[in-house]
């Protein structure tokens, strides 16, 4: 079964109260007021799936889209309200789980829906017993029509990272609410269907700033970039997917909680240090490494969620949407990136280009 939401891409002109650079503001909302759309389905989904019996849940994707899928694993987890494991999808399927079987569900991200990796890991677990929901970008691709339950939210790789992680998000509170686990599912919704069009004002906001920083960032030849708790994932996937893959700019993505066990040796006078702050728990373990690395570096960057106004969104749905909230402003550093590197996001010299 197959779940698709149409969006239209048309390009439009950028506000012109405070105009962001290639940047298409109907199209962007459509995207993510998409992937709320979605919580009535997955829901449901989610539903059907516990009541046929399903007892893990496995997040099993490739890349930067199975990356994104590390927040909600870490809630549901957390939660203690039903079983669920993050892996590499190729390593899976080399190694095997003894606990994927018929009473799984996969959960599978895949932007293009033609990841190698992908289409291999679905067909091992539904081979296995598994029920495979997949989430896509692309209604018409190998992983979307194989799958035993498509959802497909149109996406493009600068919307892709706020969908999937509102999308996996969305999932996960569906299978705490069933299990008795969280109360404030329906007002936790009722507030992200507000997410959209207040993320559009948080990158107008950033925007100067987003300026500033490409302007800062255009040569540096290395970053090392810092995270914990939900907004590990997103140091992880800026770095990885946005800088090394479609900048060329080394990075050294690190755990916060890993900072001051190796990594703070490469830190001296010049190297440039970028700290993601959310509002979860794990908040303490960045500020650690935001209070330590002025004291060896004066190239310290701090993204801090608390910083961006989300009217109408309380602190517990804020600490939800951290990783949302610094994959919107670092779009609009990306952009600004691009055009004074004059190097586009859409060059590659290996991936997809040439046979691995």
């Amino acid at each position: 079964m197959s779940y698709k939401l149409a969006h239209g891409a048309e390009t439009t002109p950028a506000n012109a109260r405070n105009p962001m650079l290639n940047f298409d503001e109907p199209r962007f909302i459509s995207i993510q007021g998409g992937a709320v759309a979605l919580a009535g389905p997955l829901d449901q989904a989610v539903a059907d799936l516990l009541a046929d019996g399903r007892e893990n849940l496995y997040f099993l994707g490739a890349g930067g889209a199975g990356v994104l899928m590390l927040p909600a694993a870490q809630l549901l987890d957390r939660s203690g309200a039903f079983p669920v494991r993050l892996q590499h999808a190729a390593e899976l399927v080399a190694m095997g789980s003894a606990d994927l079987g018929e009473r799984s569900i996969v959960v599978i991200p895949s932007l293009s829906g033609t990841t190698k990796e992908s289409i291999e890991v679905l067909a091992y677990a539904q081979g296995r017993g598994a029920k495979v929901i997949a989430l896509t970008g692309h209604a018409d691709s190998p992983v979307a029509a194989a799958a035993d339950l498509n959802f497909t939210n149109f996406a493009e790789d600068d919307t892709s990272s706020e969908s999937f992680f509102l999308q996996s998000l969305l999932l996960v509170l569906s299978i705490m609410r069933a299990r008795g686990r969280f109360e404030r599912y329906d007002e936790t919704v009722a507030q992200l269907t507000k997410l959209p069009e207040l993320l559009v004002e948080v990158k107008r906001a950033f925007e100067p700033r987003a300026a500033a920083l490409a302007e800062a960032f255009r040569d540096e030849p290395f970053h090392i970039i810092a995270g914990a708790g939900s907004t590990w994932a997103e140091a992880w996937y800026y770095g990885t997917c946005i800088l090394e893959e479609m900048q060329w700019i080394r990075t050294r993505p690190i755990h916060a909680s890993d900072f001051f066990h190796g990594t703070l040796e490469l830190v001296e006078r010049g190297v440039s240090v970028v700290v993601f702050q959310g509002e979860d728990a794990a908040r303490p373990l960045t500020e650690r490494v935001a209070a330590f690395a002025p004291t060896v570096t004066e190239k310290v960057t701090v993204l801090d969620t608390a910083d961006f106004d989300l009217p109408g969104i309380d602190a517990e749905v804020r600490a939800l949407v951290s990783p949302v909230l610094l994959a919107t402003v670092l779009e609009r550093l990306s952009a600004h990136l691009e055009v004074l590197r004059d190097h586009p996001l859409t060059t590659r010299r290996y991936y997809r280009r040439v046979d691995y």
